[in-house]
């Protein structure tokens, strides 16, 4: 009789504690459908005033650039990697400063 008094108490107790866990749940995902509706919403009235404000027209146009001038091409290109190692050379100082920083912390 012990025995059934526990195995009652512990399945009382799971289906309990399975119903506030699925509210709290079904709450939760209620929740969040609200907030993408209204998220949808205010994305669709950006979008809305983006195309009344003539905003597409500013954006270039991308266009394939297969068969453009070879040298202006490879200019750009040239001009690109520069770029990018003038950021990787900043980067790397601000590295070095920052690891001298930690060196000066840490004695």
């Amino acid at each position: 009789m012990l025995w059934f008094a526990v195995w009652t108490v512990l399945v009382v107790g799971t289906v309990v504690g399975a119903f506030f866990l699925g509210r709290d749940l079904w709450r939760k995902a209620s929740a969040l459908l609200s907030e993408l509706g209204r998220a949808a919403d205010a994305l669709g009235r950006l979008g809305d005033a983006a195309a009344q404000s003539g905003g597409a027209d500013d954006v270039p146009r991308i266009r394939a650039q297969l068969f453009d001038d070879r040298d202006a091409l490879r200019a750009r290109v040239d001009e690109l990697q520069r770029a990018r190692r003038d950021r990787a050379l900043r980067r790397s100082e601000r590295h070095v400063a920052t690891f001298a920083r930690w060196r000066a912390y840490s004695r």
